[in-house]
This record gives C-alpha cells, sequence and structure tokens, in this order.
C-alpha cells in the first residue's frame, strides 16, 4: 500500500465524516484493494460500513443484484455493470454512498474492444449514480493501484 493510496484513503474519510456519510464497495479487479485501503485509516469505522468482493459473475448477482441477462448483454467490464454493482452495494448495506470495479487487470483477459488495463467505475449515492470507463497502462499490479487511485478520487468528486 503506497503512502499516496493512504494520504488519498484519509481525504476520503475527511470528506465522509464531514458530510455523515456511509461508504460500500463493490470490487471485482481490485479484489478488495479500495477496502483495505480505507480500513488501513484509524477510525474509518466511522464513515465505512462494509465491502463486497464479487470477482466472478455469479457473485455480482447472488451478492450485489447484477441481473445475470445484463452481465451477459453488456459483458462484466462495463459501465451498465458497474452501475448496477454499486447500485446494488448500497441497497444491501446500510451505506449512503458507493462505489464499485470492474474490469481486465491482466495479463489476459481482453477481449475486442476491451484491452487488458480495461476498468469501469461506478458510484452511486441515493437515485444519481455515475460511470466512468479508462484503460490504464502497465502490469497487474499498476492497473489494479491507479483502480484504487481513481476510485477514491472519483469518490471525493462524487461526493462534494
Amino acid at each position: 500500500m503506497t503512502n499516496d493510496i493512504l494520504d488519498l484513503a484519509a481525504r476520503v474519510g475527511q470528506a465522509l465524516q464531514a458530510k455523515g456519510l456511509l461508504l460500500a464497495t463493490a470490487e471485482s479487479c481490485t479484489g478488495g484493494g479500495i477496502s483495505q485501503a480505507v480500513t488501513e485509516i484509524a477510525g474509518s469505522t466511522g464513515w465505512f460500513d462494509c465491502g463486497f468482493v464479487a470477482y466472478s459473475n455469479p457473485s455480482k448477482t447472488e451478492l450485489l443484484d447484477v441481473p445475470a441477462a445484463l452481465i451477459a448483454q453488456m459483458g462484466a467490464v462495463s459501465e451498465e455493470v458497474a452501475a448496477a454493482m454499486a447500485i446494488g452495494a448500497l441497497a444491501n448495506s446500510n451505506a449512503h454512498v458507493a462505489l464499485s470495479t470492474t474490469g481486465i487487470a491482466g495479463p489476459t483477459g481482453a477481449v475486442p474492444g476491451k484491452p487488458v488495463g480495461t476498468v469501469c467505475f461506478g458510484w452511486a449515492r441515493g437515485d444519481h449514480t455515475y460511470t466512468e470507463r479508462l484503460v490504464f497502462q502497465g502490469d497487474r499490479q499498476a492497473v489494479r493501484e491507479q483502480t484504487v487511485v481513481h476510485a477514491l478520487q472519483g469518490l471525493l468528486r462524487f461526493i462534494e
């Protein structure tokens, strides 16, 4: 865990606490890395509710209520699935805001139109959901670290 990620996680915690918000995460390609980063921060129990690691497609459906038909139609790595994951994290937790990640960290898994490094993000709060799709460069670890950073930075923008 880099100091930059820990500093960012602390900033997220301060922002959430100042607004009285609880966070839930729904992670696929990051494998719990975002949850790990935020729980490294002392006092995170005041602003972090829970994290779901839904790595397989069936787990996305079972844990987060992502429709299997949506995954079949759009692919697990899609903005639509990222949105559904974030919404599902809200629905299955006590959180007020949620973020999600689903992507191809590599080195394998690329499909036409979705190269290694493709990551889709979702942020949800109430009835508002925002998604993004980015393609990161680097090896598996680099893609996952960049994903954690972007997810947390995006959360700061989303709640402000």
